[in-house]
């Protein structure tokens, strides 16, 4: 009996999902995605499997953040305690997801900025370095956001 209290206090429903921490985080999550997301789409692809790699890195978390935070708002979780368990499997695979994402990017700016400069070179260098900075933040956003779900899976 105890455990369900504990696994519905846990997980918010409705516009609770936006007053508590870390479910919180799922707002700036999908800003910062959704700017990678834009970045990348708008970059001239001269390395297609790094940024098709960021590509569906970003596709994929935001609409995984956009669903988790539609399903709680709803109220789908009705305090089980498997929904704990999804919310922190979600969050470590984002996690892992945008290191992985943010790196390549990282790597790929870094080699484009060495290339010889051609005409309009100057506009997508820096929306390259744009990605990074976003990608880098979502990355810390879904890192501090894993941390704490893993912490509220260890305590349900």
């Amino acid at each position: 009996m105890m455990s369900s209290a504990t696994s519905r206090s846990s997980l918010p429903s409705g516009l609770a999902v936006l007053t508590t921490f870390p479910d919180v985080l799922f707002i700036p999550e999908l800003i910062f995605g959704g700017l990678v997301w834009i970045l990348i789409a708008a970059s001239k692809v001269s390395g297609p499997i790094l940024q098709g790699w960021v590509m569906f890195v970003s596709v994929f978390c935001f609409v995984m953040t956009a669903t988790l935070l539609f399903l709680y708002m709803c109220g789908a979780h009705g305090g089980s305690s498997s929904w704990v368990t999804l919310d922190a499997i979600c969050q470590v695979t984002a996690a892992l997801f945008y290191l992985s994402a943010a790196v390549l990017e990282a790597y790929y700016t870094y080699i484009f900025g060495a290339l010889p400069v051609f005409s309009g070179w100057m506009s997508m260098y820096q929306e390259n370095i744009a990605a990074v900075v976003f990608a880098f933040v979502a990355t810390l956003l879904y890192v501090i956001h894993q941390i704490y779900s893993l912490r509220r899976w260890k305590s349900s």
